[in-house]
This record gives C-alpha cells, sequence and structure tokens, in this order.
C-alpha cells in the first residue's frame, strides 16, 4: 500500500504543476511570436525585429528554460518537431505538458493498482504520450500534404506557363488548394516578403516537410533557377510521378491494413487481458510482481511482444 503522506505530496506537485503550466499557457505570446519568426524565417545575419512597448513577457521560469534549451542540440530539434506537427506551442510549453503527463499517469496507476511499481510504469507511458501524439499529428499531415502534392504541382507549372513569376505562381497555390500544402506555400510567399531568399524559404518548407518528393520538387526548382530550362516541363514529369507514387502507395495501404491491424490486436490484446485479470483477481497478478519468476515473465513478455510488434511493423511498411 502507498503511504497518504507520499500520495498526497504527489498530488500536490501534479496541481503545481498544471496551474503553472496553465498560467504560463495563458500569458503574453510576444517573445513567442518572435521566437517562431526565428524558426521559420530567419537566416544567418539577419535581426528579426521586436515589438517595443509590450510590457507583458512569459513567466521567468518559460524564459530560463528556453534559455537553457537554446544552448543544447535538443532544443532546435525539438522545435522542428513541433513544426513539423504543426503545433504551435514552444518548447518549454512542450516539456511541461510532458511533465505534466507523467505526474498524471503516474497518479492514475497509483489510485487504480495501490502500487508504487505499476504507478512508475504508467508514468513510463505518460512520458512517451506527448511524443506519440507528435508523431502522429506529423504522419498524418505529411500523408495529407504529400496526397496534395501532385496536384500543387500540376497548378504551379500551368501558372508558370500562364506567364507567372514562380513567387506568383506559389501565392496561386495558397489561395486555390485546401490546407496543409496552402499554409506551407503561404509561409514561404510570407517568409520571401520578410527579406529571405527563394532557396531560403523553400528549404525552410522542406524543413518543416519532411517529404522525399516535395525534396525532388525543390531541388528541380533550385537547380532551374542556376542552370535554366523549361521549369513547367520538369515540374509536370515530377508531377506525374509523385501522382502515381501515390496510388501505388494507397494500395499498398490497402491490402496491408488487415496485417496492420493484426498487429495491433496482437499487440494490445495481452496488456488488456492482464488489465482484466488484474481487476478480477488482484492477488493472483501480484505474483507477476512479488516474485522473481512473475518479474522473469513479464520482462520476457514485455520484450517477445515489443519484438513482434516491430517486426510486423518492418514487414507491411513497403517502400515506394
Amino acid at each position: 500500500m502507498i503511504s497518504p503522506i507520499i500520495l498526497s505530496i504527489a498530488m500536490g506537485i501534479a496541481v503545481l504543476m498544471f496551474f503553472g503550466g496553465l498560467a504560463q499557457f495563458m500569458g503574453s505570446r510576444a517573445e513567442v511570436i518572435g521566437s517562431r519568426l526565428d524558426r521559420y524565417a530567419t537566416r544567418e545575419g539577419v535581426v528579426q525585429p521586436t515589438q517595443e512597448g509590450d510590457s507583458k513577457r512569459p513567466g521567468r521560469f518559460a524564459q530560463m528554460l528556453n534559455r537553457m534549451l537554446e544552448r543544447r542540440v535538443a532544443g532546435p530539434a525539438l522545435a522542428v518537431e513541433l513544426a513539423r506537427a504543426d503545433l504551435k506551442i514552444t518548447t518549454s510549453e512542450y516539456i511541461l505538458i510532458n511533465i505534466a503527463t507523467v505526474l498524471l499517469t503516474f497518479l492514475l496507476g497509483l489510485v487504480l493498482f495501490r502500487v508504487l511499481v505499476l504507478a512508475l510504469i504508467f508514468s513510463i507511458g505518460g512520458y512517451f504520450l506527448p511524443r506519440l501524439y507528435v508523431r502522429w499529428r506529423q504522419q498524418r499531415r505529411l500523408n495529407a500534404f504529400n496526397d496534395q502534392l501532385g496536384d500543387a504541382i500540376t497548378l504551379l507549372a500551368n501558372s508558370l506557363r500562364a506567364g507567372y513569376s514562380l513567387m506568383q505562381s506559389i501565392e496561386v497555390i495558397s489561395r486555390e488548394l485546401s490546407p496543409p500544402i496552402s499554409i506551407e506555400f503561404e509561409r514561404v510567399v510570407r517568409e520571401v516578403g520578410l527579406g529571405l531568399t527563394n532557396e531560403e524559404a523553400l528549404n525552410n518548407m522542406l524543413r518543416r516537410i519532411n517529404s522525399e518528393d516535395l525534396d525532388m520538387m525543390i531541388t528541380a526548382v533550385l537547380v532551374q533557377s542556376e542552370v535554366g530550362g523549361n521549369l513547367a516541363e520538369i515540374l509536370d514529369i515530377i508531377g506525374e510521378t509523385i501522382r502515381e507514387r501515390v496510388r501505388i502507395q494507397g494500395e499498398i495501404r490497402v491490402l496491408t491494413s488487415q496485417q496492420m491491424l493484426s498487429g495491433y490486436i496482437i499487440t494490445l490484446l495481452p496488456v488488456i487481458l492482464a488489465a482484466v485479470l488484474f481487476v478480477i483477481d488482484k492477488e493472483y497478478m501480484s505474483l507477476l510482481y512479488t516474485t522473481t519468476c512473475g518479474w522473469t515473465m513479464l520482462t520476457v513478455a514485455i520484450v517477445m511482444i515489443t519484438i513482434g510488434f516491430f517486426i510486423i511493423r518492418k514487414i507491411v511498411n513497403i517502400e515506394v
């Protein structure tokens, strides 16, 4: 059984973290906007202007955390990951959310099981929950972007044939197509308006959207700007290639969806069954974490389930 003092302390820390994160989230966004401009539209030697006369600033803890992250490699890398997921939060806010999920899942494990070891296992799952959510948003946004990219390239080629410049053609894409591709091309137009070159703005978009098809399109545009040539014809060929790849990937997803579902079911079934048995007969299931043999069986089971899941993922993940 967990001591009431430990439970009270943990709940108190969770409440403090919740209200501290809420106060930070509802604070002024003046410096946050400046940092996002630096993230999306900066280059060496260019300093973005800040708004003077704005007395409100984020909390001292968030400022200190942002400064610490800026001096580390993980800070810029995390900012890129959040940008790829299109999450309008800073790295410090993300870390506060991550800490809050760890504490909340730890408390949830204490309330449900009253066992410290299981509560710690729950907190490990809470640590990975925000990361899984970010990866899920990244993949969903990337798939939606790739599905629209073929039409965007066709529209870009037709606009160039009509006599538009490259930036005017990109602006047409931002007006005519739907998100997320319209948002990304609109950012390119805005960054060029802020003083960046076409190459820098396009490379920034590639940094936010980690797409091989987009990389191929941007490479063609940059090479054409250096050596010349008919960009519209090149884009037509690339667009046809991308549309064919998207079609094949869609067929592969349909053919492998049953296998992927089987992998998820096989992975989650032992976990769900163990939770049900724990609720029905706690004393019987307690042998898994109170004896050496139980810990060995539990460790082997977790390792084998994890390996099996990744093997299934590897089998059905067919590259095109």
